[in-house]
């Protein structure tokens, strides 16, 4: 029997751009949910969800921390029959740690966005909410900060409307800004709602004060309007002039926003303990429960489609979508249940490996804090201990009736570097650390160079390998000296060739023999490698067309032009011959890689580099020399606009991640240490030749 009625679950994560206050939200739900008996602050290094000393000493989010807590609505009138279960994730901002936004939002129900009052929608907040609508994730949003100097509700919530979506919808309109901020008006029930005690823990609410009756009014009927619009009889009674209970529009509401019709807007001050309550009970009304929500759908052992029913008596099915390295218990797999339920010292198939896994504890989770239990039911996210196999994206079900789920897109890495052990105890433990890392993070890969034997380590950004390269020293005890950052290029091809490749050697005895011919074309830029077997008439034997691809895509990976891998090529294998005797697979795979060298050579190759997306905020008397750096750096400036009253401008930019490395240090001069950005990858494009000749005699 299920702990809690699965209508009453909410799984939801907690999303912002870096600095909106998400963390600080996060740690005000802890509190009033009775998680925690003291709010965590971000300043002060103590939060409960950012709980790595990465986090607290640089007062970011680095990897996704998961908690439940249990919340009644503030108005409900039957506290126990109204409360509902909260599996809160609250995820990090910084753009170099996107794959845990992306890999929660795969998992979860909904979403609270939450937005920093004066900046309003920021670059990490667009691509969030791009995550999210990929995912189809209902959203309630979260203006927050209104108290800090150049708060504007009207303009944050203008730039949801303008970055985001039309659908946004305010729900509620505050009481002042800045230092004046002192409640907010609910447009639903036309309450005012402040909140009293040291911690804002009491909610407080009473009739509107007469200078925002007027405007309360006005706002109530646009919202209202909005709401009945997506229900008939709704509409034709408020056309008729009916009254509509707040009961009833908070129902259509709530089928509104599962829809992904309207995303509700809130304000408030987390810091201040101002409007997180009524967060929450927009979370119990109007977010989704499991059962609220199309099921999940993957594929059988025969390839048919089948759902995963959110009902504790179907067949188990989950998706692991997270792993991590516990210094006290070892690996921890995080995962979410979509059907049937798991008990402790069961077993459970894993689709990808073919491999069954003895389930030997299921924890609930609080942060670093872990709750053990027996059972887990549909619709709940918990983690288990020990898996030996199960990586992130993978399906775990029942061995009698295998399904696989949809997985997890994985960013490609655009960063690399050079790292080497300080001793020889160091050495050994290297390659294992760097192992469990990998597992836990799937867009950080490690390589070796086959010519200098050295490790190269491959991330999302510079901050995401130091703190690699930190975590290597704090929690494995590795000292790992470290190279100059090196960019991510790749290599492409810009037209269409023929080429054949042969392999033929007499040595005494059996010889080799392979012979291909193969077509090179390009492909749409990200669209990947596409093999084709257009054989005809048998001149190769079908055992030597894989071996054949094999050499290809080992060619590829070596680059041909720099030693960088060649991407989004078609090539296509249409003739060649084969001995009787002395043709082989080897022979086959190493003329496949001799013809990929010789094809790529005729089809005009070019460099590819990771172009990222700019955002840089400094005090307009900066603006000449902030825009004269980004033209030195072959930054192509896309748009320049004001922010607030604060004499700010906001550049955007698209520029060379090559020219980015040590832009945090030449900004902070250039502005007198007031100038900020945010970058994140946006695509790769053809190197200029000039930069490619550099790049190839290794000069960048």
């Amino acid at each position: 029997m299920a702990d809690y009625p699965i209508n009453k679950i909410r799984n939801f994560g907690v999303i912002a751009h870096i600095d909106a206050g998400k963390t600080t939200t996060s740690e005000r739900i802890l509190f009033y949910t009775g998680i925690s008996h003291k709010i965590g602050e971000v300043h002060e290094g103590d939060t409960i969800m950012d709980w790595m000393e990465q986090e607290r000493e640089r007062g970011i989010t680095i990897t996704a921390a998961a908690t439940t807590a249990y919340w009644s609505p503030t108005d409900a009138k039957d506290k126990e029959a109204e409360k509902v279960k909260l599996n809160i994730i609250d995820t990090p901002g910084h753009i170099d740690f996107t794959i845990e936004v992306k890999r929660s939002l795969r998992v979860l129900d909904g979403a609270v966005v939450v937005f920093d009052g004066v900046a309003g929608v920021e670059p990490q907040s667009e691509t969030n909410w791009r995550y999210a609508d990929d995912y189809k994730v209902p959203r309630i949003c979260f203006i927050n900060k209104l108290d800090r100097l150049g708060a504007s509700f009207d303009r944050s919530f203008k730039s949801i409307l303008e970055r985001l979506s039309p659908n946004g919808l305010k729900l509620q309109i505050p009481d002042g800004h800045e230092d004046q901020f002192k409640g907010v008006v609910d447009l639903l029930t036309m309450e005012y709602v402040t909140s009293e005690g040291q911690k804002g823990e009491k909610v407080i609410k009473g009739p509107i004060p007469e200078h925002l009756k007027a405007e309360a009014e006005r706002e109530r009927a646009n919202t209202v309007e909005k709401i009945v619009e997506h229900d008939d009889q709704a509409m034709a009674d408020y056309l008729e002039g009916k009254e509509i209970s707040v009961d009833r529009l908070r129902q259509i509401l709530r089928k509104a926003v599962i829809e992904n019709k309207i995303f509700p807007v809130f304000c408030g001050s987390a810091l201040k303990n101002k409007g997180v309550q009524l967060i929450l009970d927009a979370v119990a009304y109007y977010l989704p429960s499991p059962l609220d929500i199309p099921p999940a759908v993957g594929v059988d052992s025969k390839g048919q489609s089948v759902e995963a029913k959110p009902d504790d008596n179907f067949y188990f099915s989950a998706l692991a979508f997270k792993t991590a390295t516990d210094p006290f218990v070892g690996s921890l797999t995080f995962f979410r249940v979509y059907s049937g339920k798991l008990s402790s010292g069961s077993y459970v198939l894993n689709t990808r490996s073919g491999q069954q896994e003895r389930i030997s504890r299921i924890v609930r989770l609080h942060a670093n804090q872990r709750e053990e239990i027996k059972e887990i039911y549909a619709g709940n996210i918990a983690a288990t201990v020990g898996l030996k196999d199960t990586k992130t994206g993978d399906t775990l079900c029942d061995p009698e009736h295998p399904i696989i789920l949809e997985g997890i897109d994985i960013p490609e890495p655009v960063i690399s570097l050079r790292i080497e052990p300080k001793t020889k105890a160091d050495q050994e433990k290297m390659s294992l650390s760097l192992r469990k890392l990998s597992d836990e993070d799937p867009t950080f890969r490690i390589k070796t160079d086959e010519e200098t034997a050295e490790t190269i380590i491959s991330g999302m950004g510079e901050l995401h390998l130091e703190i690699i390269v930190d975590r290597l020293k704090r929690e494995f005890g590795v000292g790992v000296n470290v190279g100059r950052p090196q960019v991510a290029y790749k290599e492409t091809i810009t037209g269409t060739a023929e080429a054949e490749g042969k392999y033929i050697r007499q040595s005494g005895g059996r010889g080799q023999y392979g012979h291909v011919w193969l077509r090179i074309e390009p492909k749409e830029r990200g669209s990947g490698f596409e093999f084709v077997n257009a054989i005809r008439g048998g001149s190769i034997p079908e055992e030597f067309i894989n071996p054949t691809e094999k050499g290809v895509r080992e060619a590829m990976d070596k680059g041909v032009l720099a030693g960088f891998p060649l991407v989004d090529i078609k090539v296509t294998l249409y003739d060649g011959s084969y001995h009787e005797v002395d043709s082989s697979e080897i022979a086959f795979k190493i003329a496949g890689a001799i013809a990929l060298q010789e094809v790529s050579k005729r089809a005009k190759l070019v460099l590819l580099e990771p172009i990222m997306k700019l955002e840089v905020i400094t005090p307009d008397r900066f603006m000449g020399e902030t825009t004269g750096d980004l033209a030195s750096r072959r930054g192509q400036i896309e748009n320049m606009s004001e922010r607030g009253q604060l004499n700010l401008k906001v550049i955007s930019a698209k520029v060379p991640l090559s020219e980015m490395f040590g832009y945090a240090t030449t900004l902070r001069s250039l502005t007198e240490g007031r100038g900020t950005f945010t970058m994140e990858f946006s695509r790769y494009e053809i190197v200029p030749q000039n930069i490619a000749g550099q790049i190839m005699e290794g000069k960048k």
